[in-house]
């Protein structure tokens, strides 16, 4: 089954942030996030339908959103993207690649989702550093001195029926993935990784004036991360918004 994604949604926000280590070719990235459950009001024990992880010693971070019309035959449309999330990163802690090779990111996808037993469906990015790996409207931006530098592509099926992974015959499955590499990332670079619902509903402008009042402060990922999703909630709220969604 294939299903439309409400647009009012839980908000996962990652925020890595490319820092030097003091010496020429040396990186390393500074984390921060926050989730805000689309039910978290009226339903204070949920976990809503996102969910995401950072593996920090791997550099690799990743966020799925599950798809809300399966709680319309009573499954928790969360449960498969933490299963999911949670194998994943299972995947990318074990491999083991060689000290000039990258985390190989379709593996880990197609480990995570045959490892991922749950009803449901969700899309998902997964960012490793210069690569990333995005199937439906979860995806990443990046951020060069404020200013939006690049942003991922998404799939649809059609208005609102994003590509989505699942165990249903109709989902799609990790080899319809998009893989990006970005040939450079500068010390100083932010990636904002998010679900469907910080994107349909935060303009790139939005999220390029929350990034520069945050640099005039000294970049706080933590605060960045939930600055993003609190106005992305905000805005999901306002039926009379202009948004990217209703665009």
């Amino acid at each position: 089954m294939i299903f439309k994604k409400e647009r009012v949604d839980g908000k996962v926000v990652l925020i890595p942030v490319l820092q030097e280590r003091g010496r020429v070719g040396c990186t390393r990235m500074s984390f921060g996030s926050h989730y805000t459950p689309k039910d978290k009001a009226g339903n204070p024990q949920s976990q809503g339908d996102g969910a995401h992880f950072i593996c920090a010693e791997k550099n690799t971070i990743g966020v799925a959103d599950g798809v809300g019309g399966w709680a319309r035959y009573g499954v928790d449309a969360g449960k498969y993207a933490r299963q999911l999330m949670s194998n994943v990163v299972t995947a990318v802690q074990r491999q083991q690649p060689p000290l000039n090779r990258i985390v190989d990111l379709r593996q880990a996808l197609e480990e995570g989702f045959l490892n991922t037993e749950a009803m449901g469906s969700s899309t998902a990015c997964i960012d490793y550093y210069l690569r990333a790996i995005n199937v439906g409207n979860s995806g990443f931006m990046i951020f060069r001195n404020s200013k939006c530098v690049y942003k991922s592509l998404i799939q649809q099926h059609g208005f609102n029926y994003p590509y989505q992974l699942g165990n249903s015959m109709t989902c799609d499955k990790p080899c319809s993935a998009i893989v990006t590499t970005v040939e450079r990332l500068l010390p100083g670079d932010i990636i904002v990784l998010g679900t469907g619902g910080l994107l349909d509903n935060m303009f790139t402008a939005e999220i390029e004036d929350i990034i520069s009042k945050g640099s005039l402060e000294g970049v706080n990922t933590e605060k960045l991360a939930s600055t993003i999703a609190h106005l992305a909630l905000f805005n999901s709220m306002d039926k009379n918004i202009d948004s990217p969604f209703a665009q």
